[in-house]
């Protein structure tokens, strides 16, 4: 059972006062008479000690030495009506102001979360909007802290959120239970470079899944420096369907820009090298249970959800709603892009690989 935590009352406090000052009992033997915590008894009387020299709290002793014998310049000691009066204007004071409660930035920042701001974005947003103005300031754990918290439950301002949950879970990983892929290689023989993202062309894939009985899926590839994302309809999760998909993904895009890709371990990709040999790609797959080290992809796929979530048939949704939720995704700002979007960081990295190559989509057809 959960325990509840309370102030200490003014007939506790007298009663320590009694304990304390007339029996001379120590803080252990005060816990066993009054029934409350060592922590709680001790740190009261520090808080609100009275001096005998100045009722009004104007004097404070500056050395030990000072305090000599006699009434007027007596040690400090525990006084009961004392530290409850300490007590009640401690609680009337204001805590730290709440970045909140400016209205200007309440309103601002509600209808940046209805839209599908995250937090970070806006944190980041408010620096650019308003540079000299200080109150339009609030972080992300801020921001965070006051959507959860109780006062504010009625707003319901915790759907707005990537992912609409209360507690974000953490990533644990569990042992494989063998190979399903041919060929199948190891993200951990993929070039260190591609983990430093200063190079385009590096890919992650995964799959979408759409409400049963349906089979329909989205096939997703997202580039790794700029975080664009590029997405297809698949009739069904099936290897035959999804390498299709990614061929016609691929074949679009200069050959420079398209050096490898990171799956995960799902049977989908087993068709793999038939897209590897069509557009002369690489593939590497992610540890068993291991979606931080395709981290990417899972939040534009995070980002999807946002748009169709779980237990939504796509059966009624065309080519154009995909790439409208696809288009809108690219174009929203990334803190982690420096506030740019990844269609602009894609574009300005496309223009610096297209001189280097006369055949920017040099590729073969996929056959069935």
């Amino acid at each position: 059972m959960t325990k509840v935590y309370s102030h200490l009352s003014a007939e506790e406090r007298v009663r320590i006062d009694e304990l304390r000052n007339r029996e001379g009992l120590g803080v252990c033997q005060i816990v066993l008479r009054i029934g409350r915590g060592k922590s709680t008894v001790s740190r009261d009387p520090g808080r609100g000690p009275w001096f005998a020299s100045n009722e009004n709290e104007s004097y404070r002793s500056y050395r030990p030495k000072r305090l000599k014998a006699g009434a007027w310049t007596s040690r400090p000691f525990y006084s009961a009506m004392t530290a409850q009066r300490k007590a009640e204007q401690r609680a009337r004071q204001p805590r730290k102001p709440m970045r909140m409660a400016y209205d200007p930035l309440l309103e601002w920042a509600t209808a940046a979360l209805r839209k599908g701001w995250t937090p970070e974005l806006i944190e980041g947003r408010l620096k650019v909007e308003w540079p000299d103005d200080p109150r339009m300031r609030i972080s992300h754990e801020c921001l965070y802290r006051w959507i959860h918290a109780k006062l504010h439950r009625a707003l319901d301002l915790r759907r707005y959120l990537p992912r609409g949950k209360r507690h974000r879970p953490r990533s644990k990983g569990r042992r494989a239970r063998g190979a399903r892929i041919p060929m199948r290689v190891p993200i951990t023989d993929r070039p260190k470079k591609v983990d430093a993202r200063h190079e385009s062309g590096h890919f992650e894939s995964d799959t979408v899944v759409g409400a049963p009985p349906s089979k329909r899926c989205i096939d997703t590839q997202v580039e790794r420096k700029s975080r664009r994302l590029f997405a297809r309809f698949i009739p069904d999760k099936g290897a035959p369907a999804t390498a299709r998909a990614e061929y016609d993904i691929h074949k679009d895009i200069p050959a420079p820009a398209r050096i490898d890709r990171t799956w995960d371990n799902g049977t989908e990709s087993s068709c793999h090298l038939l897209v590897d040999e069509a557009l002369g790609m690489l593939t590497y797959f992610a540890d068993p249970y291991s979606s931080y080290q395709r981290g990417t992809n899972e939040n534009r796929n995070g980002r999807i959800r946002r748009y169709l979530p779980k237990r939504t048939s796509f059966d009624d949704l065309t080519d154009e709603d995909l790439q409208a939720i696809v288009q809108e995704i690219n174009d929203t700002p990334m803190k982690v892009l420096d506030w740019e979007t990844p269609n602009e960081v894609w574009y300005r990295e496309l223009g610096k690989l297209m001189p280097k190559t006369s055949h920017p989509k040099t590729s073969v057809a996929l056959t069935n």
